[in-house]
């Protein structure tokens, strides 16, 4: 297959009692854009039916129009099921051609991945790029090699992490003072009857007993179905079930699952799925350190037919515009019933997603205090060839409906925003309207430098689109006279909208940073190294759309080295020491952990060689603290931001070059290093407990590396 021409099967049944073969997937010419013809070959074909269809997520991966039918639903009726079934798809004088046996086809997996599927929830090192740029033979490998490393790791996690001493929890629970019930609501349509039942007994095996168990079952056409749950309800009293007349599809079902609800959280769980025997013990735990709490989630991995657990979400703490983005809650989610009914419960025309619309409904509710993230695997979501779980391309509806419940959010809250598919299956991007155009103020400091100098500068002016800014130049003592020349043309060039403050003073970042502050007429501030180099247009649009909401604190942004991979993406605390980079040196275009590349995420930091912040919280926090000349000086104003309760939050589309160190050099001194402990101390003292415990990463990822991988024997 010609690397810029793809086909990927999601889905190949047959049924047999009619004889006929579904193949869906999607075709495009990854370069040109245009979508093939399609033939079958009719030798062994009574009838055929194609259908062709927009697909939103393929149109995001591969940045083509919506509206553009590149997905296929093809129905073929087999005169012989057991011989085979040709097709040709036709991109122009290149043809790619796929076989398929009817009866070899009854439940087969994808024949190839969906691209957002093989990258999706994936903590992998150069997927994206190597994938986008077809080195398949290379990208399997690789592949390969960080499959087993990551399951090795994460078997060697369950190992370390799951040695539960059962007397020593019931002996707990019996002392809990707080011992709700809690309402598990579970709808139920054909499932399988050994997968039914596992998950009905992974419910009766908690440590916890104060349960109920709320099954509706959505008219089920499989007759093995109501015996099966008719069977525990007999034998155990808290086993709920109403049978639906008629087939209202999951919203609908879940809502009479709670309707017969009696206790004050209810627990979502699917049919299939199962939840960890400490689950619902863990839930009742963190209620009797708080019983306000009313929304409780927790992390979450996958379970395949043979039993075996892989591929875990550890998941942050409440992340407001990580949420926006993607349903990360997703499970084990508990809701107090109160708030749940208050809603209405699940809103039909959202099923698919279904969850998420729910869940940002239920958090407008409540507040930040009131929403608790329990960091360990609860839940296991079952993996079966059908599932979405399984092939998250094969429900494209599921992740329109995302973005419709992202959308109706947005619309309830009044924020003027539109909401757009990001780069990846389940994943969204909110485009906020700026509201006033106010001015921008970016500082620059510099110490000669004129190369870099004039390559950030002709950056911003040559590319940004954002119309009211001005530029103050922090000069820290340059002696070269070309930096002179530069300022008199940008000066020409700008006006008053190009200023150069004299600050000749022994290097300290931070006072430089707070004295050109103090000469800014900006709304908006944007601190901006001297090394750096504009790539997207719109930068300065989108900081100042997030700056501009009272509840964010600073902005950050996405930085490359200039061999285009990452050097900033986040900061997490705790990580290599005091503080350090997430998806660290990850090549461009790569989705992230969990998709967080291509989403807007909250961390607890940013960098200063790219932030935003309004003039005036940097003023009320004092700005920069000048004890640190050099380091964590950013990381503290950050932190200095989020405990006046305002969100730091990282913008996947702003992206910049970043030539670091270039202009101040490495740590390679005595008096670099002493000064770079004692920075390093300051933070230890002053900022411990977010070094110990980072709210927006997990405790369950390793604290050595920015690539998420699960932490053991650290």
């Amino acid at each position: 297959m010609a690397k810029n021409e793809q086909v990927c099967i999601d889905q190949c049944r047959f049924q047999p009692e009619t004889k006929q073969l579904e193949i869906k997937g999607w075709a495009l010419a990854l370069d040109s854009k245009e979508v093939p013809t399609l033939d079958i070959h009719s030798g062994n074909v009574v009838s055929e039916k194609i259908e062709w269809y927009p697909r939103s997520d393929v149109a995001a991966a591969h940045k083509t129009s919506a509206s553009l039918k590149m997905g296929f639903d093809i129905t073929i009726e087999a005169v012989n099921p057991a011989e085979k079934v040709s097709l040709a798809f036709h991109f122009g004088e290149h043809t790619i051609n796929e076989s398929y046996v009817p009866n070899e086809n009854i439940a087969k997996e994808p024949k190839q991945p969906s691209q957002m599927h093989a990258l999706y929830g994936k903590a992998r090192k150069g997927l994206g790029y190597l994938k986008r740029n077809g080195l398949k033979n290379t990208l399997r490998r690789i592949r390969l090699e960080q499959d087993k490393q990551s399951d090795e790791s994460y078997q060697q996690w369950i190992a370390e992490n799951e040695n539960w001493n059962v007397d020593t929890i019931k002996a707990e629970i019996e002392a809990f003072d707080y011992q709700p019930v809690i309402s598990i609501l579970m709808p139920v349509y054909n499932v399988e009857e050994k997968w039914l039942a596992k998950c009905i007994e992974s419910v009766q095996n908690q440590f916890y007993p104060n349960w109920e168990l709320c099954m509706a079952d959505d008219h089920s056409t499989d007759v093995s179905v109501r015996p099966l749950l008719e069977k525990y309800a007999a034998k155990d009293s808290r086993i709920k079930i109403v049978f639906r007349s008629e087939n209202g599809h999951i919203s609908k079902a879940t809502n009479s699952a709670l309707e017969i609800a009696t206790g004050e959280f209810v627990a979502l769980l699917d049919n299939d799925d199962e939840l960890a025997p400490i689950a619902l013990y863990e839930v009742v735990k963190f209620l009797n350190k708080n019983a306000d709490l009313d929304l409780i989630y927790s992390d979450e991995d996958k379970i395949d037919m043979a039993g075996k657990r892989f591929d875990p979400a550890f998941k942050p703490d409440w992340s407001p515009d990580l949420l926006l983005g993607t349903n990360y809650i997703s499970h084990l989610g508990v809701y107090r019933r109160s708030i749940m009914e208050k809603i209405g419960g699940f809103r039909v025309g959202y099923e698919g997603s279904q969850d998420y619309d729910l869940v940002l409904r239920f958090t407008e509710q409540t507040s930040d205090e009131r929403i608790a993230h329990i960091p360990q695997v609860l839940y296991y979501w079952r993996i079966l060839p059908s599932s979405t779980a399984a092939d998250q391309s094969t429900k494209s509806y599921a992740f329109d409906a995302g973005l419709k419940a992202v959308q109706a959010a947005i619309e309830r809250r009044g924020i003027e925003a539109t909401v757009n598919h990001a780069a990846g299956n389940g994943l969204y991007d909110v485009d906020y309207q700026v509201l006033s155009e106010e001015l921008v103020s970016v500082i620059i400091p510099t110490r000669n430098g004129y190369d870099d100098v004039k390559r950030c500068v002709d950056s911003i002016i040559k590319k940004t689109t954002y119309p009211n800014y001005e530029i103050v130049m922090a000069d820290n003592g340059s002696d070269q006279p070309e930096m002179h020349e530069l300022y008199a043309k940008y000066q020409q060039q700008l006006g008053e909208r190009f200023m150069v403050e004299s600050i000749d003073i022994p290097f300290n970042y931070s006072r430089i940073n707070n004295l050109a502050a103090k000469v800014a007429k900006g709304k908006y501030l944007l601190f901006l190294n001297n090394d750096t180099e504009v790539i997207t247009p719109e930068w300065m649009t989108k900081m100042v759309s997030f700056a501009q909401l009272e509840r964010i604190g600073c902005v950050g942004a996405k930085l490359y080295y200039p061999n285009n991979t990452i050097q900033h993406a986040g900061v997490i605390l705790g990580m290599g020491g005091a503080a350090g980079h997430g998806h660290h040196t990850f090549p461009r275009g790569d989705f992230g952990y969990f998709g967080k590349l291509e989403i807007n995420v909250d961390y607890l930091a940013v960098t200063a060689a790219c932030l935003m912040i309004r003039a005036k919280d940097f003023a009320k926090i004092g700005g920069f603290n000048e004890e640190l000349t050099v380091a964590f000086n950013d990381v503290d104003l950050c932190l200095k931001e989020y405990e006046r309760g305002h969100n730091n939050v990282w913008l996947h589309g702003v992206e910049l070059y970043h030539f670091e160190s270039q202009s101040r050099g490495y740590e390679n001194t005595p008096e670099k290093q002493a000064r770079f402990e004692k920075e390093t101390k300051y933070m230890e003292d002053t900022w411990t407990s977010y070094i110990e415990n980072d709210p927006y990463y997990n405790p369950n990822l390793t604290r050595v590396g920015g690539d998420f991988s699960v932490r053991v024997g650290e």
